[in-house]
């Protein structure tokens, strides 16, 4: 702007009423004043001897004093701000924009020359307020108003319009439309604290121009690229699409209307395994990379298109990886004629599509190609960056494998057609599992390729391998446990007759008597092993009841705080509205008290015992990731302590019999397993989990039992006759008090020793007993006394002709006949071989005398 022709210096406001007269003038008038006042002092002091002529110098004297006092405070109101003042009016009158300041009233204080060029106003008269300009225009005058209540509230505002014609009257430039920018903020001075408001008005069409020459620009750029004969898309961090262009929308089925900035990852478009090939694709520090790749994409639809990706990655930052932007060219198809480059698009289709891993390499063992699939599934042994550079095949075997590999890669070398597969694990993770099946390349012409490479993962038949070897050993060591324990309980059961045979004979004042009586407690103790071993494979007698756990460990609470002793603390979180489950209690009273001993052992110095019940629903088994548990509702019963823990290579050995790690003749080794056996054996499962130094945790998962409608009604007390067994007696029913009796017993069992004890004790007490040492037998035996037995106790497992096999042939002829089976297996072991509503008694060996006769005594009674 050109300076004031006036001042010369810069430019002079066109109005300020707010300026003081000079400074330097009233210096000059008082110092005019106080010397004349001094000069007529002394001239006259000697000469004026009147009063009134002293009152007139008095009078002088006094109005110099006033104006002194006047001029210094007019000067001391001036002078802290003289500098920063001229220097602040030289920056405001000389601003390019316009500034005017009015005050509450709406006066106009002061306005700068640019203001006055602004509005086209030539002398201070044409000066008018920024609401009176802007009156005439609706959205001027709205702009105004909303900055005054601004000023008002002591907040400064900005706001931008535009006017159908310019301010500056019949100036050049103000014939057409111009936009303007106003800034208001309120301006306190410390005269009688009136608060002014300071007005910045400009003129901002060329800017305003600029701006939609460039927003016209982009919208062409955007345009032509939306509308290109290429797709593009851009990729966030997240692998979000946050732009899609027109084209690629319409190539794979896509609306952009229904289309927002992260709605559709960049995985949702890509078929088979090409994301590997596109997530190989991974930038330096500092550098972006760009990749060429094949692949098929997905439509909306479903179907896929063959397309080739010009795929840039940018460079990551902060660690995070960088967007990217890629191009997509649409590939033909089958259209496109039996030429070179379409049957090179067929094949690089179903070379990244097929769900084998391949991979090509020269003779040093180089990688030569690879498809997708093999990406994907060595991506923490193998980058595409590796590849690039010459990657050897031999950075995915496993070290311990690559001898065998490179054994494999020779003899395709050679050209051999029966190559044995390479078994291996990855480089990166051993717990992932391999086949490599290397096949030779037979090409005359200058192919670097040697060998082609098929891998295949086999982790999970790996697991299943384990699991099926582990179930088999499991299941072998429990059918050699339970013959052990078979041809246990008869043994226990010979000697347990024969001592109740002699302590029948003797008092107990004899000597005799106390040896007998150690005798048939030692047998007792052995049968408690015996059950133990049953238990492990699941052929031990069981009484299943419907329970509810919080009632079961609730009653237990007692007991196993007195087991664990004071230095243990027992805690115990009960599970709300628990399922019912269906098993044995007193078994399962046995697996929570051994594995809550467990724990106490565990922890020599003490700690606190975990005890926690839940419901576990079907959709829920799956996350849970537990080796071979079958999908259903489940509740479970968690046992967990503080104590040393279990080494991770002794883990899958604790449930197998007669392995302990507690001291010699502090465990049997068969706790463990008995808690397996009947966990099993009442459909249930047991994963125990432990981490030496912190402890273990046992979770038990029993399966939800659903009453069915022939449980929910009552049933009949004489549907199965109830025999006596174990240690309790009567199986349901009252003991009986007279074991005596008269009726013909059919004795049927093969080993000798058992079977005279029984016969003999049977005859203490009255009874007929004929005896069997086979089903066929027994059959001939029957036939001879023409029918004539009421009762027939049978062993079960017995040579040429079992029980069951003998109870079916007898219903033939005798449907009546009563019948009890012996057994050291469980019941549920031999029952499935029986006709359907079979109706017969139960007695568990190893038995002593009183349990024989009551067992027999009841069955015939009812």
């Amino acid at each position: 702007m050109a300076r004031d022709n006036q001042s010369g210096d810069y430019p002079t406001p066109i109005i300020d009423r707010h300026s003081k007269p000079g400074t330097v003038v009233r210096l000059t008038v008082l110092a005019i004043v106080l010397v004349g006042a001094a000069i007529a002092f002394v001239y006259l002091e000697g000469r004026v001897n009147t009063n009134l002529g002293l009152g007139l110098l008095g009078m002088l004297a006094m109005i110099g004093i006033f104006y002194l006092v006047s001029t210094v405070i007019g000067f001391v109101q001036i002078m802290p701000r003289g500098g920063g003042d001229i220097l602040s009016r030289i920056f405001i009158d000389g601003h390019p924009e316009g500034t005017v300041v009015t005050d509450n009233k709406g006066r106009v204080v002061y306005a700068n020359r640019t203001y006055a060029d602004l509005i086209g106003a030539n002398s201070p008269a044409d000066v008018l307020s920024i609401e009176a300009i802007m009156s005439n225009d609706n959205q001027a005058a709205e702009a105004v108003y909303r900055l005054t209540n601004q000023i008002r509230e002591g907040k400064e505002g900005q706001e931008e319009f535009r006017l159908l014609k310019g301010l500056g009257g019949n100036s050049p430039g103000a014939e057409g439309p111009r936009w303007y920018r106003l800034r208001a903020r309120p301006l306190d001075i410390g005269d009688a604290g009136e608060q002014l408001h300071a007005w910045q008005l400009s003129d901002i069409t060329a800017e305003r121009e600029d701006q939609e020459k460039f927003f016209r620009e982009l919208q062409h750029a955007i345009d032509y690229l939306d509308h290109a004969p290429a797709g593009f898309m851009s990729t966030g961090q997240n692998g979000a699409i946050v732009y899609i262009n027109a084209t690629l929308a319409d190539w794979i089925g896509l609306d952009l209307t229904q289309f927002t900035p992260g709605s559709i990852a960049l995985n949702d478009l890509i078929a088979g395994e090409g994301m590997a090939l596109i997530e190989s694709v991974e930038a330096a520090p500092g550098l972006d990379r760009t990749a060429t790749l094949d692949l098929d994409m997905l439509r909306r639809d479903g179907k896929s298109m063959p397309v080739r990706l010009v795929h840039r990655v940018s460079a990551p930052r902060d660690g995070a990886p960088g967007e990217s932007r890629t191009i997509v060219l649409l590939r033909g198809g089958e259209s496109s004629g039996p030429s070179e480059a379409a049957a090179e698009m067929r094949f690089t289709r179903f070379f990244n599509n097929t769900p084998m891993a391949i991979a090509s390499v020269d003779g040093g063992g180089k990688i030569v190609r690879t498809n997708a699939p093999f990406l994907k599934m060595f991506s923490g042994a193998v980058s595409r960056d590796d590849l690039e550079k010459g990657a050897r095949f031999e950075t995915v075997v496993h070290e311990a494998d690559r001898k065998l590999f490179a054994s494999a890669l020779e003899a395709a070398s050679e050209g051999q057609g029966d190559i044995a597969p390479v078994d291996t694990r990855h480089a990166a993770d051993e717990e992932r599992f391999f086949r490599f099946y290397v096949t030779a390349v037979i090409d005359d012409g200058d192919s670097k390729e040697t060998a082609i490479v098929y891998a295949v993962e086999t982790t999970e038949q790996k697991a299943l391998e384990a699991q099926m070897a582990e179930t088999q050993k499991m299941n072998a060591v429990g059918t050699l446990a339970g013959g052990i324990a078979h041809d246990f309980n008869n043994v226990l059961t010979a000697i347990l007759l024969s001592a109740d045979h002699l302590l029948l004979s003797l008092r107990p004042s004899d000597s005799a008597f106390a040896d007998l009586m150690e005798i048939k407690r030692n047998a007792n103790r052995a049968a408690v092993l015996v059950r133990q071993l049953l238990a492990f494979s699941r052929k031990q007698t069981m009484r299943p009841t419907v329970l509810s756990m919080t009632d079961v460990i609730g009653d237990l609470r007692m007991l196993v705080d007195r087991l664990t002793g004071t230095h243990v603390k027992l805690d115990i979180g009960y599970g709300k509205d628990l399922w019912p489950v269906k098993t044995d209690l007193g078994q399962f009273e046995q697996v929570i008290i051994n594995l809550a001993v467990n724990a106490r052992d565990a922890m020599p110095d003490g700690g606190t015992i975990k005890l926690s019940t839940a419901n576990v629903e079907s959709s829920e088994v799956a996350a849970l990731n537990n080796r071979g548990m079958e999908v259903g509702d489940y509740v479970m019963i968690a046992i967990e302590d503080e104590g040393t823990g279990i080494a991770p290579d002794l883990l899958d050995k604790i449930f197998e019999p007669f392995f302990t790690t507690k001291d010699v003749g502090k465990g049997t080794g068969l706790g463990l397993s008995m808690v397996y056996g009947i966990i099993k054996q009442s459909g249930g499962y047991i994963y125990p989990e432990s981490e030496v130094g912190k402890g273990s945790i046992f979770r038990i998962y029993l399966p939800r039992h659903v009453e069915t409608e022939e449980e929910a009604a009552p049933e009949a007390a004489a549907d199965k006759p109830a025999a006596s067994g174990g240690a309790n007696g009567s199986g349901g029913q009252k003991e009986p008090t007279d074991l005596t009796g008269s009726a013909t017993v059919l004795l049927v069992e093969d080993e000798e020793a058992v079977r005279r004890g029984g016969k003999r004790m049977l005859e203490t007490r009255g009874y007929t007993v004929h005896e069997a040492g086979s089903g066929v037998e027994a059959l001939d035996v029957i036939k001879e006394l023409e029918g004539d037995v009421d009762i027939v106790v049978s062993d079960v497992v017995m040579p040429e002709m079992d029980g069951p096999t003998l109870l079916r042939e007898l219903r033939k002829e005798y449907p009546d006949m009563k019948f009890i089976f012996v057994s050291g297996y469980a019941e549920d072991a031999f029952a499935k071989n029986l006709p359907e509503n079979a109706q017969f008694g139960f007695l568990p060996k190893p038995f002593s005398l009183k349990q024989l006769a009551t067992a027999v005594k009841e069955v015939i009674d009812s």
